[in-house]
């Protein structure tokens, strides 16, 4: 292994680069592969594992840290370092680690129910600090591993082990939520589109800070084609909106288009009615993130309809990590840190 180099890769210029030509291969482990048959899981798997190789790291400085669930399984199945955490904590635990080892790459992998249930807070805090963790976030819209249960991006009516006469929950939108957390980084993909998943997650790790991608994962046991009309070859390009950088913002099939209306909401119209020119470019770059927050709301729960997938976000800011460790440096050269003295504060007193 060589020293640390810079890959091109700004969030990565710390972690030490690999002389070794790797494959996905490289990044697949001895381990049977435990998801149902049919499972979105799979395709997620392949195109990380494919995907992997074009960071050029050694595989002993990245980390894969999960909580509980299907989708937490994944640290077994990567041929890296990785941990099997606990309910809800992965990016708690992923953030101490980013923030005392920045030679290693730092990914997290959670489900709708571990991160936006028991692991709110620790999300919303992670994003808002931006710590330089990649976290994926499998969305089925159900609880998989206990067999079923509502989760809270289930649709509001949905018939479940645990909401028999229908959920009564309004369903959290991920990418709304990351928004509002003020996340630097927030993209949403689908799981059988290996194209645009590697895409995306390329654009992730090129990030300097929390970069939080939405995966849309189908639970073909529990909640079988939630996404399905994204699938469907003969609908997709009629319900979704492919965010790209600098260009207009239109369905795929290119009948629709976004525009901001006179109030400063967003409306979507036909592009033949008004002229290509009159459609709103993206622009993710933009550090006022009311526009994206704008186009999170867009697609309805329901049919799916007007679903923007994609880059919403990536604004430069500073990581929480590299302040800390700047500031662990200059208290270290003005000869402070004493841990004793910390401890002990100006309001101990000793008993005789």
């Amino acid at each position: 292994m060589s020293e640390a180099v810079d890959l091109g890769f700004p969030s990565l210029n710390l972690v030490p680069k690999t002389d070794v030509k790797q494959s996905a291969k490289d990044f697949k482990t001895d381990q049977e592969v435990r998801w149902c048959p049919g499972c979105g899981d799979y395709a997620i798997l392949a195109g990380v594992q494919s995907f992997m190789p074009e960071l050029g790291l050694a595989k002993e400085n990245v980390v894969w840290i999960s909580g509980i669930g299907c989708s937490s399984r994944f640290p077994y199945y990567m041929n890296t370092f990785g941990m099997h955490s606990i309910h809800g904590r992965a990016p708690a635990i992923a953030s101490g680690l980013a923030m005392t080892r920045p030679d290693l790459s730092v990914w997290v992998v959670t489900g709708d129910g571990d991160a936006l249930s028991i692991g709110g807070n620790h999300l919303i805090h992670a994003l808002r600090r931006n710590v330089n963790l990649k976290i994926l976030l499998f969305n089925n819209r159900i609880y998989g591993l206990t067999k079923g249960q509502y989760s809270p991006t289930s649709e509001v009516g949905k018939v479940t082990k645990s909401t028999p006469m229908g959920s009564l929950d309004y369903p959290f939108n991920p990418v709304s939520l990351a928004l509002g957390a003020e996340a630097s980084f927030v993209a949403r993909t689908i799981d059988s589109d290996r194209k645009h998943l590697t895409e995306t997650l390329r654009a992730a790790a090129l990030h300097q800070g929390t970069a939080l991608v939405e995966i849309y994962q189908n639970c073909n046991i529990f909640n079988d084609g939630a996404w399905d009309p994204l699938k469907d070859s003969d609908h997709r390009d009629s319900l979704t909106f492919r965010l790209v950088d600098g260009q207009p913002i239109t369905l795929v099939d290119g009948s629709r288009g976004v525009i901001r209306e006179s109030n400063g909401s967003l409306g979507i119209v036909e592009v033949a009615d008004v002229g290509i020119d009159a459609i709103l470019v993206h622009d993710a770059h933009n550090p006022d993130p009311s526009v994206a927050f704008a186009l999170s709301r867009l697609s309805d729960s329901m049919t799916l309809a007007n679903t923007p997938i994609g880059v919403f976000r990536d604004v430069a800011r500073p990581s929480y990590d590299s302040a800390f460790q700047s500031q662990l440096a200059l208290a270290q050269e003005a000869g402070r840190g004493d841990l004793a003295a910390l401890l002990a504060g100006s309001d101990t007193w000793e008993i005789a």
